[in-house]
This record gives structure tokens, sequence and C-alpha cells, in this order.
């Protein structure tokens, strides 16, 4: 996955104010369960213990690149926790965003290629990103970062009210565009090492 860094996706701006997320770039989520219900499971001794509802997350996520073939899609480091789930994945060069150059600079400026934003802070303290988008002068707005999220969350919504009939999400996510290889390890390495973390965040009020 490194590979994706070594020039031929690297994004070097810091912020990136009309970023089109249907483009060939890393992208880091994370999606928060309504009121930040434990609808997952439960940590124990620093692992994850999914339930049901945790499974399907975790089922629906790995299927993303066989449902979307079209988006060249690869997976990188996912952690599904209790009330929140975490992930990166990476849109490859398709025919939905050849032609198409970014311009300008990310108006989220979240992952620095220090990684310290990342330090005692989680990633749903960032800036969301609402479902629907605004008409803009990029490709077609269906196959895009925004719309894999959506998919998801409605296929996992869908299967989870058969064991959880109040199941619901969060309306936003969150999302970084991933710049460079130092901050994708940094990243995945804050998402492995989620579950081992979780009794300080929740001391802290962070999840």
């Amino acid at each position: 996955m490194t590979e994706l860094f070594k020039g031929k996706y690297r994004i070097d701006s810091t912020r990136w104010k009309n970023w089109d997320y249907g483009s060939a770039a890393a992208y880091f989520i994370t999606i928060c369960t309504k009121d930040r219900m434990p609808f997952f499971g439960e940590i124990q001794g620093g692992n994850m213990q999914l339930n049901e509802v945790g499974r399907i997350v975790e089922a629906e996520w790995i299927r993303k690149p066989l449902v979307r073939p079209e988006m060249n899609l690869e997976l990188g480091s996912y952690v599904v926790m209790p009330n929140h789930f975490h992930a990166i994945i990476l849109i490859g060069v398709n025919e939905y965003n050849i032609g198409f150059p970014q311009s300008g600079k990310d108006a989220m400026q979240r992952v620095s290629t220090e990684g310290k934003e990342l330090e005692g802070k989680d990633a749903m303290q960032r800036v969301s990103t609402p479902y629907g988008n605004k008409p803009n002068q990029f490709g077609p707005q269906s196959k895009n970062l925004v719309s894999i999220v959506r998919g998801f969350k409605s296929s996992v919504t869908m299967q989870a009210r058969h064991f959880l009939p109040d199941f619901a999400w969060q309306s936003l996510f969150h999302d970084t565009v991933i710049r460079n290889e130092r901050a994708f390890q940094t990243i995945s390495e804050y998402i492995i090492h989620n579950p081992q973390n979780w009794k300080e965040y929740q001391f802290s009020g962070i999840e």
C-alpha cells in the first residue's frame, strides 16, 4: 500500500480547498454511531470483541472492493470499535477520475506529515463531511468517497436492524486525505492500536 506514495499519487499541499473526493488517493475515515452508542461490541483486555452487528460492519467493509470494482479500491488498516469505525481506503486511478486535475488547497488541514495531530486526539474531533455533495467542476459525484461511505452505512443499517431495531449512524462522517507515506504509516498505527488505547480515550472524553 505504501507504493501509493512513491510519486504516483503524492499530495504535497497542506490544504486542498477544492479537493475532488473521487480522486486517486488514500483517505482516512471515521464513522460514529448515533449518540455514540456501543452497538458493535466491547473492549476486553485491549482487544475488540465484536458482537453480531460488529461482525456485519467488518464484513461489509471487506466487501467494498468487490462491490465497487469500477473504482479500483484497496483497503488499508481498519478497526471496528464499540461506537465507531476507523479505516483507510485507497481509491485508485479509474475511468471516473482520469482527467480531473486538482486545484487549490485542502480546506480540512487535519493530518500533518509529522503526525502530531493524532497524539492524544481522536479523528472524531476533526471536521465532518456531510452526505450532500454540492455540484462542482469534478467528475460524477456517485463515484467518490461520499458514495462509498453512504453505501456502506446503508447496507450495515439494513442488516443491523434485524438485531438492533434502534441502530443508527451519525449523519456525518469524518475524513482526511492522507498526504504522504509518513502520514499513512502514522494513521495506520493509530488505527491498529485504537483498542489498546480505549481506556485512555474514555477517561479523557475522547473515543
